[in-house]
């Protein structure tokens, strides 16, 4: 598995994550301090940011997982991929592609999500 794989498969462990220590310490492993995230509907910025935006995200779709879609595509200090969000054992609610950049010691510096598919809420 190439460090972009590693960093890619982390970051979904970090969406998944549903105890609060262990999302906290997942992200500080995963991504820098200064890092940022920025998608049509949040955005987080450093740690305790990032991990707010998690933490709403999961109160917002309990039960929901997030799984890689294909394999990542990187380049330089980039790395793509899709996703998708599902409830377990059930059809995805969402599916999105991110573009991240990574920083020298191997974390996120960055990310950019976008959503590709949304299915409508009743």
């Amino acid at each position: 598995m190439s460090s972009f794989e590693t960093i890619v498969n982390r970051y979904i462990d970090v969406w998944n994550e549903r105890d609060a220590g262990r999302r906290r310490d997942l992200i500080a492993r995963t991504w820098t301090e200064d890092a940022t995230y920025v998608d049509p509907i949040m955005r987080g910025e450093g740690h305790a940011g990032i991990d707010a935006m998690i933490a709403a995200a999961q109160q917002q779709f309990p039960g929901h997982l997030f799984t890689l879609r294909g394999a990542p595509d990187s380049h330089n200090d980039r790395v793509r991929f899709s996703w998708s969000l599902a409830p377990d054992g059930g059809p995805a609610v969402a599916h999105g592609s991110d573009v991240a950049v990574v920083a020298q010691d191997g974390r996120l510096k960055s990310v950019t999500g976008f959503l590709d598919q949304v299915q409508a809420r009743p």
